[in-house]
């Protein structure tokens, strides 16, 4: 890891990883950003918006890739993770649609799917830097605990314990998906950066994931080997 950031607030969050994005952007136009969905990364989303509406910082050449999608609901359901992206980031700047990708939880072939949108990052060139957050049982996108680490983009089933943390954007646990897409382990740690926000309520987690031992279950804690990783960790919840 290359550095562990303290901040007091998720806004303190949110304004330095926006900061550490602009300065990318602003150095290669046509970055490709890995981006992540969640409660973390609302913060690092609402200052980018800022900065382009007041500071005119230009996203028309940037592509995006998503971590995930959750198997089963169409892009306009509320919950997706396409309508979560357009609410807190894409409807807010200029860029361009058909430059941000997410898997298609919907696709009839799900195998190909994966397969799709494994060539789509490659075709890409890889990603330049990849936002994260961490899950509660250490998953990064949805990689979940399992006996050895993804190496390619994959369909997963979710763990109880994901579910159960997921339940608060939904009605109730049971009207959360089951299956998601996620972008796999390798493409991951292939980003050139890493930056991963997390908040107080992460703190365990995160240092399991930071000083444990290298662990696929613990699927965070690859992170350790990457040579290019910034963490931003608010004290506030």
């Amino acid at each position: 890891m290359s550095e562990l950031i303290i901040v007091k607030t998720t806004e303190d969050m949110g304004r330095l990883g926006a900061e550490m994005i602009a300065s990318e952007v602003m150095g290669n136009p046509e970055i490709v950003l890995g981006l992540a969905t969640g409660s973390s990364p609302v913060s690092l989303y609402k200052e980018l918006v800022r900065m382009h509406k007041e500071e005119g910082l230009d996203f028309s050449g940037v592509r995006t890739v998503n971590l995930d999608e959750y198997v089963g609901l169409p892009t306009d359901h509320p919950q997706s993770y396409r309508s979560f992206m357009n609410e807190n980031l894409f409807d807010h700047i200029n860029i361009d649609p058909s430059n941000t990708h997410l898997p298609d939880g919907m696709a009839e072939d799900l195998d190909g799917e994966w397969a799709r949108y494994d060539r789509l990052v490659d075709e890409l060139g890889g990603i330049e830097i990849q936002v994260l957050g961490i899950g509660p049982n250490g998953h990064i996108g949805f990689n979940e605990p399992s006996e050895e680490f993804s190496k390619h983009t994959m369909v997963v089933p979710l763990t109880n314990e994901t579910i159960e943390a997921n339940a608060r954007f939904f009605s109730s646990a049971s009207e959360v998906p089951r299956e998601a897409i996620t972008l796999d382990i390798r493409h991951i740690m292939q980003a050139k950066k890493i930056l991963l926000v997390a908040t107080k309520k992460k703190k365990e987690i995160l240092k399991k994931a930071l000083e444990g031992r290298i662990s696929s279950q613990v699927p965070a804690s690859v992170l350790q080997l990457h040579r290019d990783v910034t963490v931003i960790f608010s004290e506030e919840e």
